[in-house]
Formats: structure tokens, sequence, C-alpha cells
């Protein structure tokens, strides 16, 4: 399954982040717990050169919790400031201010030593699209400052907000990079919706996440669609040994559990023939939400769960 999406209006928001970097003490980026190499856009380490930097683990409500401990020791030898945050409802916000001031001290400092005095840290929100840069700074402000929505290329300029005295917020639009040379990223960032859904085939896409959860979270799928390995399926129309030959030979073992919940969960369509279109949906959006419980994508040591 290859992916790539780069709409034009990155190229410009990438342009403007270049401009506007050199107005800004500290770089806050957003990844998604769940994957949090493949959510980082290679391009903010060029372009954050010399600025101080904060990794928010965001969504960790979904990834497991002994990973996200994982992912944040690995960033912490990397050099990065770390929070886990779950920007929705606001946990880990609490210890940002804290983090900001230790992030930015020196300049803080130089400030003091020229007399400066109550110059708020400019911080710029960057992250892929979909991540939860707009949610989170909303939820930080305690109050609606920007547009948010639950799909990717909402925020399309950028837009400062000035917190209190002593912060400000750049937010700026999700942007991705030209090219996914591993298409494992490619994959993890559709599966996280950070690809818009209407370039997708989402059948595919399901069959992808359905193998990956197999391997690695087999519980997860009999729990939520009660899945068994060697259930056979009832027949929804009348084959010729041919077609019933083609068939078993082609049926992978994500095509058959993409059957399964088809049927377990009524996906019909007109004549009783399963609508594996339906089922891929519900197995996307019950990933994403968290239904099928704390899942991770990837490992520190590995870049693989």
């Amino acid at each position: 399954m290859n992916i790539q999406w780069y709409p034009g209006h990155m190229t410009k928001a990438k342009r403007a982040m270049k401009e506007d970097i050199r107005l800004i003490d500290l770089i806050i980026e957003l990844v998604d717990a769940r994957a949090p190499l493949a959510s980082r856009n290679p391009d903010i380490d060029e372009l954050g050169k010399g600025k101080a930097r904060l990794i928010l683990l965001n969504k960790s409500d979904l990834a497991e919790a002994s990973r996200n401990a994982a992912w944040t020791a690995w960033f912490q030898e990397k050099g990065f400031y770390v929070a886990e945050v779950n920007s929705r409802s606001g946990g880990g916000l609490k210890k940002i201010n804290g983090i900001v001031a230790e992030a930015c001290k020196e300049k803080l400092e130089r400030d003091r030593k020229r007399g400066i005095q109550n110059r708020p840290v400019r911080a710029m929100v960057v992250g892929i699209p979909n991540v939860g840069k707009s949610t989170f700074i909303n939820s930080f402000a305690g109050k609606a400052c920007t547009k948010t929505g639950n799909k990717p290329g909402v925020t399309k300029g950028n837009q400062w907000i000035r917190l209190n005295k002593s912060l400000e917020l750049l937010d700026t639009p999700g942007i991705l990079w030209p090219k996914f040379e591993d298409q494992k990223v490619g994959l993890y960032l559709a599966m996280l919706g950070s690809v818009n859904d209407e370039i997708l085939n989402r059948e595919e896409l399901a069959m992808e996440l359905l193998k990956l959860l197999w391997e690695r979270y087999p519980a997860a799928l009999k729990g939520r669609y009660e899945i068994q390995e060697s259930e056979a399926l009832p027949d929804t129309k009348e084959k010729t040994k041919e077609e019933a030959f083609f068939d078993l030979e082609k049926e992978t073992d994500q095509v058959r559990m993409l059957r399964q919940i088809a049927w377990t969960r009524a996906c019909l369509m007109k004549g009783g023939e399963l609508d594996l279109a339906k089922a891929a949906g519900i197995v996307i959006d019950d990933f994403r939400s968290g239904r099928l419980g704390r899942i991770t994508l990837e490992l520190p040591e590995t870049t693989d769960a």
C-alpha cells in the first residue's frame, strides 16, 4: 500500500514557519504517542537548530503507559525536554509552564542581565496534521483560541496567541514532508488519521491494521470483535466451484478477520453480501478513538513495536 500526501498549502506553511523561526525562543513539537517517530516531521530538526526544544507525547492516554515512559527517556537522551499529555482532557498540561521556564532559562537569564523584564517566551507549536496542536493550545489556554477538527488540515495559517504575561504561542498548520521514504511511516500516519482519508483505500488500510494488531495485540481484537482463529463464515452468495477455490487462495488472515467483523457487526449490503467497506471504517475508527485499548505502534529501541 503506497501512501503519499503533500497538498500545496503545506509548502506555503513551511515557508512561513522559516520566516517566523527568528522570532521565537522555543519549539513545542507535538507527536502522537502511539508512533512518536513516524509522527515527527524530519524537517523540524533542521528548522529548529539553535532553539530550545520541547516534545509533547500527545494522546498518551491512547498509547501503552510503559512505552510512553520508554519514549520519554529516549527523547531526553537526545537532548529534548519531554512531557506526556492528553490535550483533549488536559492531562499533563499543568507541568508545561515549569518545563518551558526550565527549557528557556538561559534566555530568561540573558534578558535579566540586559535589564529586560516581562518579555514573554515566544514558542512555536508545530506538528503533523491531526496530531492535536490546536486542541492543545485551547486546553492549555483554558479557552477556544483556535479552530479544531478531527481531520487533518483544519489550521491553514500561522496565528499568535498570548496565553499570559510570560508565554506567547504561535499556532502553525500541520505539515508533512514531500515524500515518505519508508512506507511504514506513511502507513502509520494513515492509521493515525494524519493523512487525508479521501486518498486512501480504507479496506486495504483496515487490513494492514488488522495484520499489525493480530501480531502484537491479538487479545484486543478478540475482545472487541470476538474473532476466532479458525472460525468459518457463512457464505452470503452462491459461488461456482472455481470462484470458491480462488477466494480460498487469496483470503489472507486479515481478509478473513475483516469478513468476520463485517458479519458479527451486521455490515451487510442489499442481497446479504458483506459490506467490507463499512467494517473497515469500524476497525479504523475503533483504533483511532482508543476503543481497542492502549496501543503503541513503535518502540524506541527498534522504531518498531
